[in-house]
């Protein structure tokens, strides 16, 4: 039935639960792409330091975020195993990056059917039934797809 399932993977026990409800969901005609999104260190200040300093200072923050990028990158290979094992398709994306906006953007880019993704709730009470994590109220109000959202605070 889902032939493109996107799950944003945070690199946490919450991710690897909406990995095995994605597989769970999936068929053999099925291709899940594991998505992580890296969020990016942002520069400091730097008005008092000279172009040159400035420049070495952003260059290192880059090569720090996409060291990070990379790492992940490693991670998320391995849950690929899972799919693998359950005769389905899979791909890790690695980004850099507003979380939302990017599982966004790769729902639309790669036509995604299903997008199963975990979810934290942090108020108590009836605000507990109404409400959504950030990342995953932008996604739901903003996405064509069905959104399987997993609650882990049940796990």
């Amino acid at each position: 039935m889902y032939k493109t399932i996107l799950v944003p993977h945070a690199g946490t026990m919450a991710g690897n639960e909406a990995l095995k409800h994605a597989i769970f969901t999936a068929n053999d005609a099925s291709r899940i792409i594991i998505l992580h999104i890296v969020e990016a260190m942002q520069y400091p200040p730097s008005f008092a330091l000279s172009s040159s300093e400035r420049e070495n200072l952003m260059r290192s923050i880059d090569d720090a975020n996409e060291e990070m990028r990379k790492d992940m990158e490693l991670k998320m290979e391995k849950l690929t195993q899972q799919c693998k094992e359950n005769g389905i398709q899979s791909e890790v994306k690695v980004e850099i990056g507003d979380a939302a906006e990017i599982i966004l953007d790769t729902a639309e880019k790669e036509k995604a059917d299903l997008i199963v993704m975990s979810k934290r709730r942090k108020l108590k009470g009836m605000k507990k039934l109404l409400s959504l994590g950030s990342v995953s109220r932008k996604v739901v109000e903003n996405v064509a797809c069905p959104v399987l959202l997993i609650d882990i605070e049940n796990l």
